[in-house]
């Protein structure tokens, strides 16, 4: 099998050659430029460069020299932008050398802190000197919901997720910008075998406390449920906006569609069920049929937390691949998931605890650990190797190696 082959093995639930490895196809299933940076230094690595690709949250690139090192099967399709060293500039930053994309022009401050400022002097997101990634810290309709399309439009540039977001949305204003794409990705896809991931910037809850505080928006959905339902049906028409391009452009081209919406922490649902079921997965299900409709690309769901009284949802409206699988979440038990579901959706990460494990314990330990998760995940198909969301900062690169030579060593065994 090759690499795309090996990746729809395992959505279709069919036991493939090998497990099939993910490491930065995704921007929640990727490297921090901090460990990454540590690793290659490691393995005595002094060329190539640290490319801050995903700048919200200082995510590293890696290079096809890494992902041909740890057998990765899956690629982010957005890398066919910003390929010249004139696209990227350095930066001092969170101690390391690394580059940032040249769109990208925050604030450096003498505190060295970074801030991500409007044109009209508007701070919308901050990284201090002791933080790890940027934080938002503007909500432009805290005070007022858009009403109509017109009033989103207007507030979205306010957004500090539109002033970082990665490539190939990076280039939207680019004239041709759609066509060119396709052209790209078909010269892309010619040239790996790996399975394509596109990052489809489509979510719900997320979209809105990017735009309303997380607070408000929750006390909102009880109190102003009119109001929210209306802004939701707002976001379900801009998301099918997007959705049509990429269909219509490279809908038969890219493998994997990546959606995105948190309705989880680490001890349950940020909300009822019910309400989730009322507010938001009538829209879920209308993008989902819309891309099974118009495309060949499977929906892979990034959703974290203790989410498993909605994972029947999920499957229900066909989302075929769940990701992060945060295992370190209440009841998000690897047995019983796999038990449960594992025969319906295909597992997207859950193959290493980022919290507890792998950036706390010994390499000896971290093998194990993912071994046995490995046992618990890969039989019978259905599984993508990735860790529980991205590989943070304080992951020492011992404990990066011992991950994936688990994983050879759980080939060597069973394959």
């Amino acid at each position: 099998m090759n690499s795309r082959e090996r990746i729809f093995a395992a959505i279709n639930h069919e036991e493939p050659d090998r497990i099939p490895v993910d490491l930065g196809a995704t921007n929640t299933t990727g490297i921090s430029a901090i460990a990454y940076s540590r690793l290659k230094k490691y393995l005595g690595i002094k060329s190539g460069y640290v490319r801050i690709y995903d700048v919200a949250q200082q995510l590293a690139q890696p290079e096809n020299m890494i992902l041909d090192r740890f057998s990765v099967d899956a690629i982010d399709v957005g890398r066919i932008y910003n390929t010249k060293d004139e696209d990227w500039y350095y930066v001092n930053v969170n101690g390391i050398e690394a580059q940032f994309p040249v769109w990208f022009k925050p604030k450096f401050n003498e505190d060295n802190s970074i801030e991500v400022v409007h044109t009209d002097g508007t701070v919308l997101a901050r990284m201090s000197e002791a933080a790890k990634v940027i934080d938002q810290t503007y909500f432009p309709c805290k005070d007022k919901y858009p009403k109509n399309m017109n009033d989103l439009l207007k507030a979205m540039p306010k957004m500090a997720g539109f002033e970082m977001i990665t490539a190939p949305m990076d280039h939207l204003n680019q004239k041709g910008f759609w066509r060119d794409f396709r052209r790209r990705t078909i010269d892309f896809k010619k040239n790996t075998d790996r399975a394509l991931c596109l990052g489809a910037g489509v979510s719900f809850f997320q979209f809105g406390t990017a735009l309303i505080p997380m607070d408000k928006f929750l006390i909102d959905i009880m109190r102003r449920p009119a109001e929210v339902e209306n802004f939701l049906n707002l976001v379900l028409e801009l998301q099918k906006v997007s959705l049509t391009m990429i269909c219509k452009y490279v809908g038969d081209l890219v493998d994997i569609i990546c959606i995105g919406d948190d309705y989880g922490e680490n001890n349950g649902l940020f909300m009822n069920p019910d309400l989730f079921r009322e507010l938001i997965k009538p829209k879920l299900k209308e993008v989902c049929e819309y891309i099974k409709k118009n495309s060949d690309m499977k929906i892979f769901l990034h959703c974290c937390g203790s989410i498993i009284p909605i994972i029947p949802d999920f499957i229900e409206i066909g989302i075929d691949i769940l990701n992060p699988v945060q295992i370190n979440a209440r009841d998000m038990e690897p047995k019983f998931l796999k038990e449960n579901f594992g025969d319906e959706i295909t597992f997207w990460g859950g193959g290493a605890d980022t919290r507890n494990v792998i950036n706390r314990k010994s390499p000896k330990n971290v093998k194990k650990h993912v071994f046995e998760l490995l046992e618990i995940f890969a039989p019978g198909g259905g599984y993508i190797w990735n860790t529980v969301h991205n590989i943070l900062p304080d992951v020492p690169p011992e404990n990066i190696l011992a991950m994936f030579e688990a994983i050879q060593n759980y080939n060597n065994e069973y394959f």
